[in-house]
This record gives structure tokens, sequence and C-alpha cells, in this order.
């Protein structure tokens, strides 16, 4: 038997989305000979690579050591544009570790640009080159120079192609990857791909892994929990995503869920990865700490808030915990995630490991577990109140082939049963609205719970909350909204659409990954009042002018505002640079007629481009 029959299978299928890739990224991919046949992929792992056997075994064994010791393994995350930078920065976050013996569990950040289907996002690709991680390239060259050596490493792979970017990390000899988010509706599609297509090959990227041996993160609570989902509702999509990996064949010991925990309530937190435990059938748990939005200008501060969430990870059973160094200094280096390892290490070996009981912690995980059943019900068309936790094994999932499960998941995301506030997918729906409530527990505002779930299986803010029903636009003003670049940070963009809807404007909202050309073609069809672009990847000082340039081929330039936000520049010293120069010089040679960066707020924002438009239709 062959046993990459499945991953040969999928290159021949996508032979020219493989030789897009490529192509695109300049690296020698598998490819098909004169008679068909699958040529240049590499043996499955154990393997060795650049002196190492490499294998996603090497992952699993970490978890086992963390649970013979009582703490978790740390999962640092890194990476920079080139693989020299990241083995330097690299090599001076792994002398922390070593000074104290410990062998830690490497995320190389990987190139944002990986994420966009090299076939059909080739502009979007080559526009912003190099920014946010490693490059595919740099990947290859990172293990030949020893990265990963002691320390296994793991790559990202998410995006509309994961089963490419996993090719790569295969020949290139990562131990492991991040596929997840698999089934989370937010990545359902980036301008390219809709939710299908997303799944699809999220499924593609599983089998490939289960294949050859690789260590997989294989969804994510956090990234869901980032754009205001619910505990609940991330728990069904992660045994979902299960449910499609068991059908890959992908060994358990080699699957992990990775989670987000607030640090707020250590109630909560314990709830929630007690019911994550009791549910799972990935072997692994990874815990991150939540990151900050806003962070507090007083470090010490941040950093007791970092030091609360490493406590409740080791009190909770996590296998793996991903270290934070302080948001305040910006990108982490070599060494300021060391420290942060180092910091981290002291609150493992000096916090007392002890079963923590209490009613609080029983009934919000009995609420968890509640809400992913009836998710998992509406989801799968079950009968309500059919299904329990224990119920959940390979052989459930197995009822269903392969095919079906996936148009199940993809019918649930596009109905709204899996919805979630901010979902990024063009074509699903936003119909849910949550509260953070002061307990630190995100539940449903009565009324927004997810379509096809019966409200009273789900967590429901007992708070005041008082939501305006969106209205139709008021004013005349038309307004485009748009990430441009390999950008699907839609977050803040998403606020800054409410504000203006808020004040009755008419918004066109074009979400992430947009070229500029494109937006401003759009609000040329639109006839909009004004355009407004975000970039948080530091791109800001090339891409931003593109839109004016296309704006004045079609002559509209001085009909519309055109303002931008986030990131003109990707290091902390360029951007502080161009914000001086804008202080003293203006905005101009960013071919906007306003910026405001990371600082700013929506009500900021508002107030200033409404002047602008009165005062541009004053002109006319």
């Amino acid at each position: 038997m062959d046993m990459q029959e499945k991953t040969k299978r999928i290159i021949r299928e996508d032979i020219e989305a493989v030789r897009a890739y490529a192509d695109c990224f300049g690296v020698e991919m598998p490819d098909l000979d004169e008679n068909g046949e699958v040529v240049g992929l590499p043996a499955p792992y154990p393997r060795e690579v650049a002196g190492v056997v490499r294998s996603g075994y090497r992952i699993h064994e970490l978890a086992l050591k963390a649970r013979e010791r009582g703490w978790p393994v740390q999962n640092p995350i890194l990476g920079r544009n080139t693989a020299e930078e990241t083995l330097k920065e690299s090599k001076e976050m792994y002398a922390f570790a070593e000074k104290f013996d410990e062998t830690i569990f490497h995320f190389v950040h990987s190139e944002a640009t990986r994420h966009i289907d090299p076939l059909k996002g080739r502009e979007l690709i080559e526009q912003s080159r190099g920014k946010g991680g490693i490059t595919p390239k740099g990947e290859r060259e990172f293990i030949q120079m020893g990265g990963g050596s002691r320390h296994p490493v793991r790559i990202n792979a998410t995006g509309d192609t994961p089963h490419l970017s996993i090719l790569n990390a295969l020949i290139a000899g990562f131990d492991g990857t991040d596929i997840g988010p698999v089934i989370h509706v937010h990545f359902g599609g980036r301008g390219i791909h809709d939710y299908r297509t997303k799944v699809v090959n999220g499924y593609k990227a599983l089998q490939i892994c289960a294949e050859n041996k690789i260590y997989v993160q294989l969804d994510s609570h956090k990234h869901l929990n980032n754009i205001g989902g619910t505990d609940g509702m991330a728990l069904a999509m992660c045994l979902l995503a299960e449910g499609l990996a068991i059908h890959a064949g992908l060994p358990r010991e080699l699957s992990a869920i990775q989670m987000n925990i607030a640090g707020i309530n250590i109630f909560a937190d314990l709830a929630l990865m007690r019911a994550f435990r009791e549910t799972l059938w990935s072997d692994g748990l990874i815990v991150v700490p939540e990151t900050f939005q806003s962070p507090p200008g007083d470090l010490i501060a941040e950093a007791a808030h970092f030091a609360r969430m490493a406590v409740n990870a080791k009190l909770g059973g996590a296998d793996f915990y991903r270290p934070k160094a302080a948001e305040s200094v910006g990108i982490p280096t070599g060494d300021s995630m060391g420290r942060a390892i180092w910091g981290t290490e002291n609150v493992f070996t000096n916090t007392y490991a002890v079963d923590i009981e209490d009613s609080r912690i029983t009934e919000r995980k009995a609420e968890i577990l509640e809400e992913a059943m009836a998710v998992l019900e509406a989801v799968l068309h079950l009968p309500e109140r059919s299904l329990k936790p224990k119920d959940i094994t390979p052989a459930f999932w197995m009822q269903w082939k392969d095919t079906e499960l996936i148009d199940l998941i993809v019918e649930g995301g596009k109905s709204g049963r899996m919805d979630c506030p901010r979902a990024g997918g063009w074509d699903l729906k936003r119909f849910v609205k949550v509260n953070r409530d002061p307990d630190g527990i995100k539940r449903y505002v009565p009324g927004y719970t997810p379509l096809g779930i019966d409200p009273s299986r789900v967590a429901v803010t007992k708070e005041n909350i008082q939501v305006e029903p969106e209205k139709e636009p008021t004013r005349p003003e038309k307004i485009v909204l748009a990430t441009v670049g390999a950008d699907a940070h839609v977050n803040g963009i998403n606020l800054i659409r409410e504000t203006f809807q808020h004040a009755g404007y008419e918004v066109v909202f074009l979400r992430g990954m947009n070229l500029p050309e494109t937006v401003a073609e759009v609000a040329a069809e639109a006839n909009a009042d004004a355009v407004g672009v975000s970039n948080l990847l530091g791109l800001g000082g090339t891409l931003f002018p593109r839109v004016e340039q296309r704006l004045k081929e079609l002559g509209l330039r001085d009909k519309m505002v055109v303002w931008a936000g986030g990131r003109i520049a990707e290091k902390e010293e360029e951007h502080q640079y161009y914000e001086e120069k804008i202080k003293k010089e203006g905005v101009s040679f960013l071919g906007v007629d306003a910026f405001f960066g990371p600082d700013s707020t929506p009500e900021q924002c508002l107030e200033t481009i409404t002047r602008l438009i009165q005062e541009k239709k004053a002109k006319q």
C-alpha cells in the first residue's frame, strides 16, 4: 500500500495550484512526470532533515513530559522576514530556555502572503511580499541553518490553501503545523474563496498531515474568541474539525486544539479548559493568553496579567502554553520573548498545583457543553437534546461520509448556526451580538443568539444591554471601507463600519484582502463620497497611495475623501518616523486626506471624515 496515496492524489488534483505556489514563492514543489506520476515528494516522517530526525511525535513527547512534571511546555511564537533574522532571534530566545535545560516548542510565524491562493491571488501576494513573517523559501533555509534542531518547530498554514503550505513545510522539515481555523467562519472568505473552499482545502491539509505524521494544531477557540465568539460555539467548531481529522486518519497523538484564557476569572478559565478536556478527541491542548486589544501603559500591570494567565494554564492542565512578551513594547524580539519564557517558567515552577473545586466552575462548564451540543445538533441535523459529550467518539463521526460532513459544516456556517459577531466570509450571516459580562465571560444578548439554535440552550447575558436595531441610512453620503493588501485583520475596520452606520451613513464593506485599485473601482461604481482603507501589516506606505492613483485615473479623486488607518511601516521605529512626518508635513505623501494610527478612536475618525466630506461638498 502507498503510504502517501492521499497526498499524491491531492497533488494531482491541484497540480496547477502547486505549480503556482512554486512559481510565486521561488521554491521547488512536487510535480508530475510525463506519465502523470508524482515526483519530488519527500518521504513521510520520521525523516532526517538537516541532521535531525523530524517527526510530529517529537512534539507529542513534549506533551507527555508536561503531564509527567505537572506544568506546560512553552510554545512561543517568533518569526522574521528572512531565515537569517529568524534564526538569530530564535537563538536569543532559545538561550533563555536552555539556561534551565528546557526544550520548548517553537511556533515560527510565517509570511502573511502564503495564506492567499497563489493561483488566483498572485497580485495580492506580489504586492505584499516578505511581510508578516518568514517566507516559504525562508522556511527551508531556516531548517537547513539549524532551526528546530533541539526545539521542535511548527509553521502556520492557515488561509485559503493550507495544503500547499503544508507540502512546503514537509519539504522544509517542520515537525508540525497550524491548520486551524479549519471550521471557523471568520476565515470563510478573503475576497478570493468562499467558505466551502476553506473547509475543503482544510480537509486536504489534514489528509496530508495524517499520511506524513505532521503534528497539527487542528483548530482554535482563540480565533473565534478574538472576534467576539462564545466559548460554547468555539467548542462546537473545534469538535467539527476533529470529525474531519478522524476521517482524514490523523493519529490522535498528533492532534491539538488551541484555546484562549483571559486571566480575568480563574473559575471561568478552569471551566473552559475542563469543558474542552472532557469533550475533545485531540490529545494536545495548547493554551494561549488572551491578547490585550489596548495594552495598559503600565508594563508591570501587563506582566502581572500575563502571569495570572500562566497560573490558570498550569492549574487547568494545559500541555503547551504560549508565553507573551509585553504588547506595549511592539513586535517581539528574541530577547523580549526569551524574557517572557524565563518569567513564565518561574510562574510555573512556583505555582502550587492544587485542584480547585467550586460550583461556579461546574455551572459554567455545563453551560459551555450545553451550548456546544445544541450547535452540533443543529449543524448535523440531529434531534434536539439527543447528543451528550460522551457520545462524540470516532465512531460517531464515521456515520457520515467525509463529503457529507463537509456539506453539513458548510451549510451550518452559511445558515447562521455557527455565527459570530464579526464573521469575515462574504457569504456568511452576521446576526449574533455578545456582551462581555463583569465576570469576564462572553454571553449572547437576548434576541441575538445564533439562528436555528434554541435560545434556552446558550449562555445569555443578564446585563441590561440596549441594542439599537440596524437602521436604514439617514444621511445621503455613502462610504466604502476595506482592508488592502494581504491583510485579513478586520476587527478595527469593523468598528469603523459600525460607527459610521450608527451615524446614519450607508456603508459598502469589502472586508479583508483587497487590491487598492479594486477598492477605488468599487468606490467609483458606488458613487461614494469617501473611501477608507486599512492595513495593519506595515504596508500602508506602499498601498495607500495606489487608491488615490486609481481614483485619479478614473477622474474622481477631487470628488472623494480618502482616508487610511493602521500602520504605515512594519517596524515600530519606521512607523513612528512617518507619524512624525505627518505632524510636520501632513498626509499628502500617503495619497489620503486623513490618517488614523493605532491609537485613534472610531469617534475621531467619524468626526474628521464627516467634516472633510462637508468641506469637499462646499467646494463643488
